[in-house]
């Protein structure tokens, strides 16, 4: 690892988390071990970035498509998520981190979206930074949601601006992503933070996500300090 204390942090990272599955599959594992090895490096992620004065950590932890996944793998993540939003929130707390929730909740279970209030009220005096988790998400979907939204509104035509649209989003306060960082070695978005990665630098990683450490944290700050943004200029 090499140490870039002259090095300004991103301020907002956004993490494609990929290769839970795969990593399983590599070692024999079940599904499930490769999704709770994943947890456990999405926890040390997150911890790493807040360190290193990363204001917004995005993490695509569940897409509106996984619903299509084996139902016993769907459970087995909505476990991981709840988890999150109440049994580890104390690691959340005493890191004085604010964790938002951005995707659709109009069918989640009850008992999910109250976690989801739970987690975000106990978590709202956060300073550090901001946990926003990508959860039941597209990309497109939160486009939509942003143009019902207006509609709902009765804004006028001409007040219908990329400012309007900022505002109508899923959490509104999390701003553009700066770096997009996918690992597994896959190379697309996926439906991940279309509206707000117009100018995002783009970081593919070969390996798989729970293999991920702080020391990645380190060379996705030293990759970012080597790009040059133009925003289209």
């Amino acid at each position: 690892m090499n140490s870039t204390p002259n090095h300004i942090a991103p301020r907002h990272v956004g993490f494609i988390v990929d290769g839970n599955r795969r990593w399983a599959k590599k070692h024999g594992l079940p599904a499930y071990e490769g999704h709770l090895a994943g947890y456990n490096a999405l926890k040390d992620v997150i911890i790493a970035c807040a360190d290193a004065g990363i204001e917004y950590i995005s993490l695509y932890t569940f897409s509106t498509e996984n619903w299509q996944r084996a139902k016993e793998e769907v459970n087995n993540l909505m476990s991981l998520m709840m988890r999150l939003f109440k049994t580890d929130m104390k690691l959340l707390l005493d890191n004085d981190l604010k964790l938002l929730v951005l995707g659709s909740r109009d069918k989640l279970p009850k008992r999910m979206n109250d976690a989801i209030d739970y987690a975000q009220e106990k978590s709202a005096g956060g300073k550090k930074a901001t946990i926003a988790v990508c959860f039941n998400y597209g990309g497109q979907q939160e486009i939509v949601h942003a143009v019902k939204q207006l509609i709902e509104q009765k804004i006028d035509t001409a007040d219908v601006t990329i400012e309007a649209i900022n505002g109508a989003l899923y959490q509104p306060e999390v701003p553009p992503v700066d770096m997009i960082v996918r690992t597994s070695g896959e190379r697309r978005l996926s439906n991940f933070m279309l509206w707000r990665s117009p100018y995002s630098e783009l970081m593919f990683m070969d390996k798989y996500w729970p293999d991920m450490t702080k020391d990645d944290v380190t060379d996705i700050i030293n990759e970012y300090s080597k790009r040059t943004r133009r925003f289209g200029g």
